[in-house]
């Protein structure tokens, strides 16, 4: 991976693009000067405390608690267990610290900026991913020599090889999104985007990723206002029309469905529907987790569902949607995967990718200026037993060994 070279771009661009980049570039040249910065000084004393790095004017980047868990050989994330992506290989990013929601369970307690639209003076994404990078392996550096840490994985883990734009804020709301996913996979850096499914536009828009996830918070209208807490007045239509905006993408799709108990978890049949509109290839659901006491939300304890209650909804659900069957567990977050029976072939599932395979997918793409095609079924791979739900491992990959953290009240991820 070269980052020093991320200020160039290369000579083939397919040219609408480039058009359109060149517009967005001028546009924002020329109102610069009259556009505010987005982090400002109260917001940059919040999220430092919170371990963020920030990057430039609107930029932040993480050390996800899931990295340090397999640095020291205690265990990846369920993206590990669903996808194979190497949790110590994977840095946690965003473009954009600013969101169009105010949802009840944020990790940030809202100290972000909130807005309907881009109205903020905008860093280049060369120079965003660069510093992420660089961010990301100085962070990296700190656990060298750790008790516990691996030596090989702490040498894997100065390359990146994935990039979760999951953090605070709303990565798609960056007007340069695809031009940073391009230089991710020019880095050859899988990326999984997450959407708040407020901007129904911008994923229609959106060039190829590894998987591109939309949070179904709720699935009735009252329940997502009372949860996502959303800005737009439209926010249902918006909702509904990211949905069908998702499910003529041709890469993976997943719905990431949060649960909190009490709010959301009585309303399977308009769930099923909703499944029905987007046809994602993977439903995500996992139990809300709870960050401590907040001015900016209601939500206790009391609203965190049991792993076992987690599985019951999950049972109920699939039982309504015929195409799906639960795949795999992720115990230890309290998450599980329902998947579309196109990845099961045979009796075997197959819902692991294949990152090399991606990375010549996408740039065949890019090289033939968007017209060489592919579908999620192209990169599959196949997904391993103690993955699988029902295993005697729940999800807990045998190569490492568990470990209970004495005070799971500061179990907070960014991913």
């Amino acid at each position: 991976m070269d980052i020093a070279n991320l200020g160039g771009l290369p000579e083939r661009e397919k040219e609408e693009q480039e058009e359109k980049s060149s517009l967005v570039r001028n546009t924002v040249k020329n109102e610069d000067s009259e556009r505010r910065t987005m982090i400002t000084p109260a917001l940059r004393e919040a999220l430092t405390k919170q371990g963020y790095q920030l990057i430039g004017s609107h930029s932040g980047v993480k050390l996800c608690r899931w990295t340090k868990s397999m640095l020291r050989g205690r265990g990846g994330c369920y993206k590990h267990t669903f996808y194979g992506i190497e949790s110590h290989r994977c840095m946690e990013t965003t473009p954009s610290l600013a969101c169009a929601n105010k949802c009840v369970f944020c990790w940030r307690h809202h100290t972000n900026p909130v807005g309907t639209e881009w109205r903020w003076k905008m860093d280049q994404p060369e120079m965003i991913l660069k510093e992420a990078i660089e961010n990301h392996q100085n962070m990296i550096k700190q656990f060298k020599g750790v008790p516990g840490v691996k030596e090989e994985r702490f040498e894997e883990a100065m390359m990146v090889k994935h990039c979760a734009l999951s953090l605070v804020g709303e990565p798609i709301m960056y007007p340069e999104i695809n031009r940073f996913l391009k230089l991710l996979h020019e880095c050859k850096i899988s990326s999984f985007l997450v959407t708040n499914a407020q901007f129904p536009l911008e994923i229609r828009n959106l060039k190829p990723v590894t998987q591109l996830y939309v949070s179904v918070d709720a699935s009735t209208k009252d329940s997502l206002k009372k949860i996502d807490r959303p800005l737009f007045k439209d926010f249902w239509q918006r909702f509904l029309n990211s949905l069908k905006a998702l499910a003529a993408k041709q890469q993976r799709t997943v719905y990431r469905l949060t649960l909190v108990k009490a709010w959301n978890v009585d309303e399977l049949q308009a769930y099923a529907e909703l499944v029905s509109l987007g046809n994602p290839d993977f439903i995500e659901v996992k139990g809300v987790t709870y960050c401590g006491e907040s001015s900016a939300s209601s939500l206790t304890m009391a609203n965190v569902p049991w792993h076992e209650e987690v599985i019951h909804f999950v049972r109920e659900l699939v039982d309504l949607i015929p195409d799906y069957e639960i795949a795999c567990e992720h115990e230890h977050s309290n998450c599980l995967l329902i998947a579309h029976k196109r990845f099961k072939i045979g009796r075997e599932w197959w819902t692991w990718i294949d990152y090399n395979r991606f990375q010549e997918l996408v740039q065949g793409y890019e090289d033939s200026g968007g017209s060489a095609t592919f579908s999620a079924e192209d990169y599959m791979a196949k997904t391993p037993h103690w993955a699988l739900f029902g295993a005697s491992e729940r999800g807990f990959d045998p190569k490492d060994t568990r470990y209970q953290r004495k005070n799971k009240s500061k179990d907070i991820s960014g991913c």
